[in-house]
């Protein structure tokens, strides 16, 4: 407890050390384009008068789906061609998907599909009055940009906390065998199985964590798309497969999928606190779970062991 008090703590003072510096800057743009960003918001608005649970649906399921897609659909053309070959040096566990399975492939996609469309755009839609009830999420004025980073912050947590215990919670034996194994069946993670699973776990586990911080904060849609938006490339990249550089770590989860009862968190936070990391942090993938910063694969630089090769 006291490891993890000092380790908040110190990320803590660093964050009140840089929150005006950093925030100044960002502050300055945001204040120099806000303008811009309320009148095109206006605009949309008097287009949708009247069907603003059109504007919100749209916005909150499509633009997160397109961000999804083109993603994905990305790193799909590399696990399907392998080409580029140079960014297949950087896959976490060699000699995996190359290529990727046809048959598994065309199961991941139309159950992702069935998953976007007849889960999630429904519960989209059902949360709408609910939002409203909260304020209105097409209210006229957007968000100032550090009550944005506060929402941002507290989806954050909230989902930590949720995905993490509901997550744990799906590898029970009863649960994991009759839920939670369809996500499993992939050792070796890519990207668009990322929404590969159970329609219990996708709404219980996908969604809700995503959905209830917007709910308690009473967001815009404009905050929301965003916060979807970015939950869906943050876990794009952790199932991606591949250890890019400049890019945040993947090891963290593909650990997880290689050995199932590991690293269930995003932040790793709780997974520190009930010490559901500890055979993690005694990897090399535990070594390799940094920010590359340079191009020079982590399989090379940081190498398996001899045994374990």
């Amino acid at each position: 407890m006291r490891r993890t008090a000092f380790i908040l703590g110190s990320g803590l003072l660093l964050f009140v050390a840089l929150w005006n510096s950093v925030t100044w800057h960002l502050q300055r743009f945001w204040g120099a384009s806000g303008y811009f960003w309320q009148t095109q918001w206006e605009r949309l608005l008097s287009e949708f008068e009247g069907k603003e649970w059109l504007l919100f649906t749209l916005g909150a399921t499509g633009v997160p789906a397109l961000v999804f897609w083109v993603f994905s659909g990305l790193l799909l053309v590399v696990d399907t061609t392998g080409k580029p070959s140079f960014i297949s040096r950087y896959r976490i566990q060699a000699g995996k998907n190359e290529p990727v399975d046809p048959v598994k492939l065309r199961q991941a996609v139309s159950t992702v599909l069935v998953n976007q469309f007849m889960i999630s755009f429904p519960m989209v839609v059902f949360f709408y009055p609910f939002l409203k009830w909260r304020g209105g999420p097409c209210r006229r004025e957007l968000p100032t940009f550090h009550c944005f980073l506060l929402e941002l912050a507290v989806f954050t947590l909230m989902e930590e906390v949720l995905f993490y215990y509901s997550h744990r919670l799906f590898h029970h034996p009863v649960l994991y065998r009759k839920i939670h194994k369809k996500h499993h069946e992939w050792t070796a993670p890519i990207a668009v199985i990322s929404l590969y699973s159970h329609p219990v776990e996708h709404v219980v586990s996908n969604m809700l964590p995503l959905m209830v911080g917007p709910f308690v904060m009473g967001s815009h849609l404009s905050s929301i798309t965003v916060w979807f938006s970015l939950a869906l490339i943050n876990t794009i990249l952790t199932h991606c497969g591949y250890h890019l550089p400049f890019l945040p770590s993947p090891e963290f989860h593909d650990y997880h999928h290689l050995k199932f009862n590991q690293c269930y968190g995003v932040l790793g936070v709780l997974d520190h606190l009930h010490g559901t990391d500890t055979v993690f942090k005694q990897s090399k993938a535990y070594e390799r779970h940094v920010l590359l910063l340079s191009l020079t694969p982590l399989t090379e630089s940081i190498p398996d062991s001899p045994k374990m090769q």
